[in-house]
């Protein structure tokens, strides 16, 4: 799909960290503040225990995860927005991003002082969101200068986008994110081609110590209230836990290293997964022979689209889809069964893909 993620924060929050417990590409991890200037890019398997179940009714010689791009972004320093820090680097990078997951410093370490002198998170996602809204203002303002030029020479749907712009402005102007305006999806498309900053979905991940990884702390519990007052998503994940869960290559052992610290699952799964939802993303499966596998698409695609990301060919010679829901077969036992049972429906080119559909592709090319 080439959809991205972008993982941001101050410096010195554990961001990196974070992204080598979810990617499949390792990055360095040091205790100096702005110690790279580039990000890091990698791909994350999205976990789904939909497909380890599929395998155990329909087997297959191995099990394929559906991936999400997920980018390290430099961290992030107070001025951003004019240069400071690696300044417009890190903010041309959050433009390329789809959405963006904030992770937050919420734990003391007097060994690695916080950049800004001590440990505040609320203030934190303050000044990031601040930096971002400088940044999506001066291109408003440029995006204004053109429009009332184009008035002037009688463009007759500048005065309709200069309204729209000002209404985006005077929002922006009140220290408030574009993705809390209200807006018409005719307002929408006048900015649509600026990949506003502010607009990006954003998800808050607070890193604790380990001691609070299953409960949080005081820290975590300000992001709480702030995400309440103001809109948003919220997890509480232990970084350090996470990155030694990591390294853990058994599954057995990586069971046992949660019991022990009183978790259920990696906290990372609850990121990806988290991220996965804010792109609006589904998956579908394809099962049998070679390989059982989970496929990405935007919500709302149809069978001959979804079709397309398995292979081109599928998309423009697609006669139809054979679909079976996941939870039927589940309950069912096998395709025979699904079949038998009217639980396997023929679709055609109009069927919207849901999410966890079985489908098989018959195409002619």
């Amino acid at each position: 799909m080439g959809l991205k993620c972008g993982i941001v924060g101050l410096t010195n929050s554990g961001k990196t960290t974070m992204f080598n417990c979810i990617s499949n590409t390792k990055a360095a991890v040091t205790e100096f503040a702005y110690s790279t200037n580039k990000s890091n890019i990698g791909v994350c398997a999205v976990p789904d225990e939909r497909l380890a179940n599929i395998n155990t009714f329909i087997q297959a010689d191995k099990l394929v995860y559906a991936n999400l791009d997920v980018v390290d972004i430099p961290g992030l320093a107070k001025g951003a927005s004019q240069g400071e820090g690696i300044g417009n680097s890190f903010l041309a990078d959050v433009r390329l991003c789809d959405a963006l997951i904030h992770v937050l410093r919420c734990f003391d370490n007097p060994a690695l002082p916080h950049v800004e002198g001590s440990v505040n998170p609320v203030r934190d996602i303050e000044i990031v969101d601040f930096e971002l809204q400088c940044k999506d203002l001066e291109q408003i303002d440029r995006k204004i200068a053109k429009v009332e030029k184009a008035a002037k020479i009688g463009d007759k749907t500048a005065k309709h986008d200069y309204e729209v712009l000002k209404k985006y402005k005077e929002h922006l102007e009140k220290f408030q994110n574009v993705r809390t305006l209200e807006v018409t999806d005719d307002e929408r498309a006048v900015v649509s081609d600026m990949m506003l900053l502010t607009e990006k979905p954003m998800l808050f991940v607070c890193n604790v110590n380990d001691e609070d990884a299953v409960n949080g702390n005081a820290y975590s519990e300000s992001v709480k209230k702030y995400v309440e007052e103001n809109g948003g998503e919220m997890l509480v994940i232990a970084a350090k836990i996470e990155s030694e869960i990591a390294e853990l290559e058994s599954e057995e052992d990586r069971k046992v290293f949660l019991e022990d610290v009183g978790l259920t699952e990696p906290g990372v799964n609850k990121v990806i997964r988290a991220a996965y939802k804010m792109l609006d993303l589904i998956s579908f499966f394809t099962v049998g022979g070679k390989e059982n596998r989970a496929w990405t698409i935007k919500r709302g695609m149809l069978a001959p689209q979804a079709a397309s990301v398995i292979h081109s060919d599928l998309e423009r010679g697609f006669i139809r889809a054979e679909v079976i829901k996941y939870d039927d077969l589940v309950k069912l036992g096998s395709e025979l069964k699904c079949k038998e049972a009217g639980k396997l429906a023929v679709e055609g080119k109009n069927y919207e893909v849901q999410d966890g559909d079985i489908l098989h592709i018959r195409f002619n090319v």
